[in-house]
């Protein structure tokens, strides 16, 4: 028997990652937001976890930019996601983003705010 609570949270789960994939494509180059800023986008403002999760999850999706999204203080905590031992580092500092110690330097200079972006 099919648990229709599952099946509902599941497809709203669904919904949420693909809205989190869209603002995450509009991202700009040389450009990096938090995992909050895109839930407070969103109106799911506590929810900065599991718009790590959709990171997590967009591998399977194309040209989403999970590189671009990293926590509050700038430091690259989804790191372990990626291929590679420093793949999301390489990515961002391949748009001239400076990283030190897994953490991104002129942050709040670089900082995309979909709030105020979008």
């Amino acid at each position: 028997m099919k648990d229709k609570n599952r099946d509902t949270k599941s497809k709203s789960n669904t919904s949420f990652f693909e809205n989190v994939y869209e603002v995450a494509k509009l991202i700009p180059y040389g450009r990096v937001t938090s995992y909050g800023a895109i839930a407070k986008y969103l109106g799911a403002a506590r929810s900065a976890r599991m718009v790590g999760w959709a990171m997590n999850a967009s591998s399977k999706q194309e040209d989403v930019p999970a590189h671009r999204v990293v926590n509050r203080k700038g430091i690259l905590t989804g790191k372990h996601h990626f291929q590679g031992t420093n793949l999301m580092q390489q990515l961002l500092e391949s748009e001239d983003v400076e990283v030190i110690d897994n953490q991104i330097q002129n942050f709040e200079k670089l900082f995309w705010d979909p709030m105020e972006e979008l």
